[in-house]
C-alpha cells in the first residue's frame, strides 16, 4: 500500500507508466509537454485558463470603468452576469454529450473557437443592451471545463484521475484570478502609456484574449490526439482488437463481447493495479494473472469503462440517480458560490475598502481566483490518498472516503461564509484572512467534485461530466440572483448562501456515491 501513496517528484517530467489495460497514464507528466501525456494536460488546464479569463474578462473592468462609460446600475451588473453563467449553463449541458459523441478534444476546440468571435467583438458594445447580448455569448467559455475533465479522464488512470481533474481544473480556475490581474494592468497601460482614452481602452484589452484563444485551439488541432490509443471514433474496435490480442497470447478461446456484463465494484477498480511501461502483449502484469476468469475480469471493467455514444434510456438512467444527484448537489454549492463571489468580490472589496481603488480591490479580489492553482488540486490529491488507502482491499469503501471528503469540504465552506456575513469585516486584514478559509473549502470542494465523477458512471463520463459542470452555474445563477435583489448588502448575500450550502450538503450526504446495481454485484460477488 505504501507504493500506492507514494510520489517521485521525477514523475513531473519523465514519461509515466502506463496502465497495459485502458492504456491510461498511472503518474501525471505536467511538466513534459514533449510526452502526449504531459501535453494533453498542458493543454486542458491552458485552454480553460484562457476561456476562463476572458469569460470573467469583463468584472475586473465593470467595478468603475464599464460601470461608467455604459452608464450601467447595478442591477444591470447583475442582470449580465446572471446571463453570461446562463450561457455557460446550456453549453456545459450538451457540451457532456459532446464529448462522448466526438470526443472532448474537437468539443474543447468547438467552444474556443465560438466563445473566441464574441470576445472579439467586445469593443463594438454601446449600451447596456449590447453587453447583455455579447457577455452572454461570451459566455460560451465557460463550457470548456467539461471538456477540459473529460479528456484529463481518458488520459489518467483512476488512482490519479482525481489529481489530474483537480490540478487541470485548479490551473484553469486561475484564469479567474489572472483576469483580475491582467485586464486592469493592460487598461492602465494603455491609458497610461498609449494614451487611449478609458473609452477606448477596455474595447482593446479584448484583443489579447482573443489572439491566445485562437492559438491555443491550433495547438489542441495540430498536437494533441483525441485518446491515448488515437482517434475517438477508433476507440471501440481499439478496445476489441486488445481483447482478441488477449486471447491469442493467452491461448484462451475468443468469447463474444457483443454483450459486455456490468463490472462488480471490486472488478471496476481491480485494472488500476497494471501500470507498467511494456506494450499490452509484452506487460508483466498480464503473465501475474492466475487464470482465464481473472483476466476476464479486470479486461470487462477496462471495457465497461469505455465511454459510450448517449443514448435516451442509458442518459436518462444516468442523469436521474441518486449518486448523480449528490454530484449535481454539491457542485451547486461549491462551484456556484465561486461563480457568485468572483462575480463581486472586487466590488464588495472597494465598498468596504474604497481606498483601495479599482485596480487595488481587483488585485486582492484576483487572490481568490489564483489560490485555485493551490486549494483546487489538493482536494483532488487528498480524494485520491483516500481511495488509494482501500483501493486493494475494500475500493467501495474508498470511494465512500472520497464521498466524505467533499461534504466535510462543503460544509466548513458554509460556515465561513456565514461568518463573514454576520460579522461584515472592516479591516483588511480579518476580510482577507476569511476569504482565504472560503477559498480554500470551496475550491478544494471543486477538487474533490469531480475526484468522484469518473467512479459514478464510468461509461457516461462526459454526460455526468456535463450535468454537473452545468449544476455549478445554476448554483451560480441562484446565487447571482440572491446578489441581485441583495444590491450593495454583500454580509446579507454571504451568510444565505452559507446556510444553502450547509442545508444541501448535510441533505445529500448519505446518498450512496455510487448506483445502487453496482453496490449489489460486489456484495453477491464477496459472498460467492
Amino acid at each position: 500500500m505504501s507504493g500506492a501513496l507514494s510520489f517521485r517528484v521525477s514523475s513531473l517530467w519523465n514519461a509515466p507508466q502506463i496502465n497495459a489495460i485502458n492504456q491510461k497514464a498511472t503518474s501525471i507528466p505536467g511538466l513534459n509537454p514533449f510526452n502526449v501525456y504531459g501535453r494533453v494536460f498542458l493543454l486542458s488546464w491552458w485552454g480553460f485558463l484562457i476561456a476562463f479569463w476572458s469569460w470573467y474578462a469583463f468584472p475586473p473592468l465593470l467595478v468603475v470603468t464599464i460601470k461608467q462609460d455604459l452608464h450601467l446600475s447595478q442591477a444591470d451588473i447583475a442582470n449580465s452576469n446572471i446571463l453570461s453563467l446562463t450561457a455557460t449553463l446550456i453549453v456545459r449541458l450538451f457540451a457532456g454529450a459532446a464529448c462522448d459523441t466526438i470526443g472532448p478534444r474537437w468539443t474543447f476546440v468547438a467552444i474556443l473557437v465560438a466563445g473566441a468571435i464574441p470576445t472579439a467583438l467586445a469593443g463594438t458594445v454601446t449600451d447596456v443592451r449590447g453587453l447583455l447580448v455579447l457577455r452572454f455569448f461570451v459566455g460560451i467559455l465557460g463550457g470548456t471545463f467539461i471538456p477540459c475533465q473529460v479528456w484529463t479522464t481518458a488520459f489518467f488512470d483512476k488512482t490519479v484521475v482525481g489529481a489530474a481533474n483537480a490540478w487541470a481544473a485548479g490551473f484553469g480556475n486561475m484564469g479567474g484570478g489572472i483576469t483580475y490581474f491582467v485586464m486592469p494592468a493592460v487598461f492602465d497601460s494603455l491609458v497610461h502609456k498609449q494614451g487611449l482614452t478609458p473609452h477606448v481602452a477596455w474595447r482593446v484589452t479584448f484583443v489579447v484574449p482573443f489572439v491566445l484563444i485562437i492559438f491555443t485551439a491550433l495547438l489542441m488541432i495540430f498536437t494533441c490526439p483525441d485518446t491515448p490509443t488515437g482517434k475517438w471514433s477508433a476507440r471501440v474496435a481499439t478496445t476489441k482488437r486488445r481483447l482478441e490480442a488477449r486471447d491469442n497470447y493467452l491461448g484462451f478461446p475468443g468469447a463474444d463481447r457483443t454483450h459486455t456484463k456490468s463490472p462488480t465494484a471490486n472488478q471496476e477498480y481491480e485494472m488500476s493495479s497494471l501500470g507498467t511501461r511494456a506494450s499490452p502483449l509484452e506487460s508483466p502484469s498480464l503473465n501475474e494473472v492466475a487464470n482465464k476468469d481473472q483476466l476476464d475480469d479486470i479486461l470487462t471493467a477496462a471495457s465497461w469503462e469505455l465511454v459510450q455514444r448517449p443514448t435516451y434510456h442509458g442518459s436518462k438512467d444516468a442523469i436521474f440517480s441518486l449518486p448523480t444527484l449528490t454530484l449535481l448537489a454539491t457542485y451547486f454549492c461549491s462551484f456556484g458560490a465561486e461563480l457568485c463571489i468572483n462575480s463581486f468580490l472586487a466590488a464588495y472589496y472597494h465598498h468596504n475598502f474604497p481606498s483601495l481603488g479599482q485596480t487595488g480591490a481587483g488585485n486582492w479580489a484576483a487572490m481568490f481566483g489564483l489560490l485555485n492553482g493551490i486549494f483546487r488540486p489538493i482536494g483532488g490529491m487528498v480524494s485520491d490518498v483516500i481511495y488509494r488507502a482501500y483501493v486493494n482491499r475494500d475500493p467501495a469503501r474508498g470511494v465512500w472516503g472520497k464521498k466524505a471528503h467533499l461534504h466535510i469540504l462543503g460544509i466548513v465552506s458554509g460556515a465561513f461564509l456565514l461568518i463573514i456575513g454576520l460579522v461584515n469585516p472592516t479591516k483588511q486584514a480579518p476580510m482577507f484572512g476569511l476569504m482565504v478559509g472560503v477559498a480554500f473549502f470551496i475550491e478544494a470542494g471543486n477538487g474533490a467534485n469531480f475526484a468522484l465523477v469518473p467512479h459514478v458512471y464510468p461509461a457516461s463520463n462526459g454526460l455526468i461530466s456535463g450535468v454537473t459542470g452545468a449544476s455549478g452555474c445554476l448554483g451560480g445563477i441562484v446565487f447571482l440572483i440572491v446578489n441581485r435583489y441583495s444590491g450593495s448588502d454583500y454580509p446579507r448575500m454571504y451568510w444565505i448562501i452559507g446556510v444553502m450550502i450547509i442545508a444541501i450538503n448535510l441533505g445529500v450526504s448519505f446518498i450512496p456515491p455510487v448506483p445502487k446495481e453496482k453496490a449489489e454485484k460486489k456484495k453477491r460477488t464477496e459472498g460467492q
